[in-house]
């Protein structure tokens, strides 16, 4: 098996799956990336323990084989190249050749027999949904999701199936995101599964914000995204999802109504002197005012912007880092806040004022 290639073609390929490969994985393989011809034109795959990645480059690349090879020497060598260098490949003995000009590398690889496959078992529920929703689901909750928590379910996103939407929700049991879309799906019933944390991530630099398909797979223990020229295949975490909707506030009779980019700056001043253990930031209601402290030792930080608010006065503590996150992934000029008392979650959403929102964020208080 050689083949000559483009440099930027087999760079673009290489960045978009090299993420996934672990530097110190359990199976020594894992390094590699699978390389396969065939008249379908170039194929590589890579995976890590819970996930797989395989992208395709289409075109004759001559003879069909396939072997390994170590995928970050790969990439490295590519990147050190001049732009539009051609590469030139060609395998014997265990060894991969690469010329270019006057350059030339040697790596060792391995039978393409030891490289592990996921498969998708049978029974998969199939949909198909616009690459720019998923993405935009995506987008709007896997910041929440949680890291090494020992509630392993907290540690990736749950992704929803219901016969007229699609949810996703992440939590770290401090705070939760929540986004959705409707359109009808071939489900009968909702089908509940918890995507690892980097997963959701690879997932989620793969997709495109476009009108572009993904069919989507969905198994008791797998889900595979195909995405045409990306194939995305990740296990799933096997656990209960928590009861979400329980800690999502109900939206309260006089809810505050503020100008998001302005929450967002007050915000911001408050915390620049909070404390760095907590980060803390207290936030006090009246009458169309809001007032955002920040405070350590003898200094502190103030600001105090104008909104719409009716109800009565109060004051409660956030982690400003939680309340910043949330207010960065609302896109709309206004935000709608709820908070019922000082030590209840606070509801932050997008303010549309015919409703219907698509997102939902709460943050938990914390004493101050």
């Amino acid at each position: 098996m050689n083949f000559v290639i483009n440099r930027e073609t087999l760079l673009a390929a290489l960045q978009t799956i090299v993420g996934v490969v672990e530097r110190n994985p359990m199976s020594p393989i894992l390094v590699n990336l699978l390389l396969e011809n065939s008249d379908k034109g170039l194929r590589l795959t890579v995976q890590d323990e819970e996930m797989q990645l395989t992208t395709t480059i289409a075109g004759d690349f001559g003879e069909a084989g396939s072997t390994t090879l170590p995928a970050r020497k790969l990439l490295d060598i590519t990147q050190s190249l001049q732009s539009e260098a051609e590469l030139t490949f060609s395998f014997a003995e265990g060894q991969a050749t690469i010329v270019s000009g006057r350059s030339r590398f040697v790596l060792a690889t391995l039978p393409a027999v030891e490289f592990p496959q996921i498969d998708l078992e049978e029974g998969a529920i199939a949909i198909v949904v616009q690459q720019g929703l998923l993405k935009a689901l995506l987008e709007k909750t896997t910041f929440a999701m949680a890291q090494q928590d020992i509630r392993h379910y907290l540690n990736g996103l749950l992704l929803e199936a219901q016969p007229e939407r699609l949810r996703a929700v992440a939590t770290d049991g401090h705070r939760l995101a929540w986004a959705e879309t409707e359109f009808a799906l071939p489900v009968k019933e909702v089908k509940q599964l918890i995507i690892p944390r980097k997963g959701a991530q690879e997932l989620s630099k793969l997709l495109m914000d476009s009108d572009d398909e993904a069919a989507i797979r969905m198994t008791e223990n797998n889900i595979c995204v195909d995405l045409g020229q990306h194939v995305f295949v990740s296990k799933l975490i096997d656990g209960r999802f928590p009861d979400y909707a329980r800690v999502v506030p109900e939206q309260g009779e006089t809810p505050v109504v503020v100008a998001r980019e302005a929450l967002r700056l007050a915000l911001t001043r408050a915390s620049i002197l909070s404390t760095e253990k907590s980060n803390g930031v207290r936030v006090s209601l009246s009458k169309d005012t809001l007032r955002a402290l920040g405070r350590s030792d003898s200094e502190e930080a103030e600001d105090e912007i104008d909104m719409e608010y009716a109800g009565d006065e109060m004051e409660l503590g956030f982690n400003a880092s939680y309340l910043l996150e949330a207010v960065n992934h609302i896109r709309t000029d206004s935000v709608n806040i709820t908070v019922s008392s000082p030590k209840s979650g606070c509801l932050l959403m997008p303010h549309v004022p015919e409703g219907g929102s698509d997102a939902k964020y709460v943050v938990m208080p914390l004493l101050l």
